[in-house]
């Protein structure tokens, strides 16, 4: 599984070079190119505390924030339906990956 979305054009920040996020098998990564270089933040799926969403009219402003305390991931300008599609599919990840205690069946 591996799912890119682009902010748009139109939003803050995004003009010239636009942010991506990029939802992999195992990890979120954060891409926004510059001219001469690009910086790239990755977190793993299972370090995701929670994914806030801030919609407007069109878009919507993503921030991924960490359990451990690191820099959150920040995008803005994603159309909304890509916003929650990129929780959606964080949320089913760490559902299907929780640890047996969680679920409710018998372990540590």
């Amino acid at each position: 599984m591996s799912a890119v979305f682009k902010a748009s054009r139109w939003t803050r920040g995004n003009f010239i070079f636009r942010t991506t996020f990029e939802i992999t098998s195992d990890a979120v990564v954060r891409r926004k190119r510059r001219w001469f270089s690009i910086t790239e933040q990755t977190i793993h799926l299972s370090r995701v505390a929670s994914v806030g969403i801030e919609a407007g009219i069109l878009f919507a402003d993503v921030r991924i924030e960490s359990t451990g305390g690191g820099e959150d991931l920040v995008s803005h300008g994603h159309w909304k339906k890509d916003a929650k599609t990129i929780r959606d599919l964080i949320q089913d990840w760490q559902t299907r990956n929780l640890p047996p205690a969680a679920r409710g069946g018998v372990g540590g």
